[in-house]
């Protein structure tokens, strides 16, 4: 069964490990995003190795769609599927449900919505989406919950968050029941709750309490960096984690950017993920420790340094901006990888580092001076 050891605190940050059947996860960690079972810009399993991954995610409701849950298990789940053999984190449909507004009609039940590839009726409740994740078999699975739009009214938020605490009860009975069964993929299949409330404060603390009540796995905050302020969402994290289980890892979904990471830590984060490092190399941008650099840039025409002077990434250790450069003015896909690959180990090496200074006792001066230095070519 899984264990999170909490090794170090300062102030609310934490230095954790979290031991799961697919192996050890040392926390902080950043969380390299493969929505349909591959990270988007041609990187593979070795590649991840390679660049230091120590947990990829995977969705839920994009797999159910294609290739089908059902094939993945015949193939023996996500892992053998992927030929991925550390952690993997399903979330739970419930994200891509809801940003499909159009489509889609909310009851007690479930939700029930059309297919964004062929337009086919599909109904996901907390039953459905902990079925598919179990014969994906993943590591840990994210329970069924409703991220409400950003602005809404108080009302609809307190509503939409009640729900969520009752699908979450489902979701925690149906999967003892998966994991209960012969033919289960994982039986020992992890399930984290995810809080809600927007930027509703005692909404949110109001949740927090009620599930963690409840004896889970691990805890998220869903339903942040939808469209508020970084302070508003810095705020809420720090307002609502005090009153979610110490000893039990948090998860702050969807997000961010460095800063934003350096900042989460600071107030009690142990689990990120986000599409940043993959979408924006895909667009020629590369992270580097003094900020976001454009590779597209006339700039960079005849400039024989790596992206990222001292950086160990396979790219970094071989190619310059230039060439980089004329692989992407050129659409030639091996230009996006190669940012792909040099993002994804930034955000690897970060979270190393960000551990690094924990381990030392010197998060604070290590947080300050990153952003310090983050600043250099504006993030």
């Amino acid at each position: 069964m899984a264990k999170y050891e909490l090794l170090k605190t300062e102030g609310e940050a934490k230095r954790g490990r979290f031991t799961t059947v697919h192996g050890v996860i040392e926390t902080p960690v950043f969380m390299n995003v493969g929505t349909i079972g591959a990270i988007k810009g041609a990187v593979s399993t070795e590649d991840l190795e390679a660049i230091g991954t120590q947990v990829q995610l995977s969705n839920t409701y994009h797999l159910h769609v294609r290739p089908g849950d059902g094939i993945v298990k015949q193939m023996g789940g996500l892992h053998e599927f992927m030929s991925w053999k550390k952690p993997i984190l399903t979330d739970s449909g419930g994200f891509q449900v809801f940003s499909l507004a159009g489509l889609r009609k909310i009851k007690e039940e479930g939700v029930y919505f059309n297919s964004h590839v062929d337009g086919r009726k599909i109904f996901m409740g907390p039953e459905e989406s902990m079925q598919i994740q179990s014969n994906l078999g993943s590591t840990i699975a994210m329970a069924f919950d409703e991220c409400a739009p950003h602005p809404c009214t108080r009302e609809y938020m307190q509503q939409s968050v009640d729900r969520t605490t009752r699908w979450l009860e489902r979701c925690k009975r149906e999967m003892a029941r998966l994991n209960s069964l012969e033919d289960t993929v994982n039986k020992e299949q992890l399930l984290f709750g995810i809080n809600q409330g927007g930027t509703f404060e005692d909404i949110r603390i109001e949740h927090a309490k009620k599930i963690s009540e409840m004896d889970l796995d691990g805890y998220a905050l869903g339903g942040l960096a939808v469209g508020e302020s970084h302070e508003e969402m810095y705020r809420i994290i720090e307002s609502t984690v005090p009153y979610l289980p110490k000893d039990k890892p948090t998860y702050l979904m969807g997000v961010g950017t460095p800063a934003n990471i350096l900042e989460a830590v600071d107030r009690g984060i142990d689990f990120f993920d986000c599409v940043y490092p993959s979408r924006n190399g895909r667009h020629g941008h590369a992270y580097t420790r003094f900020g976001k650099m454009n590779l597209q840039n006339a700039k960079y025409e005849t400039d024989s340094r790596p992206i990222e002077e001292g950086c160990q990434c396979p790219v970094c250790r071989r190619y310059s901006r230039s060439y980089v450069r004329h692989l992407l003015k050129a659409k030639e896909m091996l230009g996006m990888r190669f940012l792909v690959l040099h993002n994804l180990y930034f955000y690897n090496h970060l979270m190393e580092d960000i551990r690094g200074a924990l381990d030392a006792g010197r998060y604070k001066e290590f947080k300050a001076e990153r952003l310090e230095l983050l600043k250099t070519y504006g993030e």
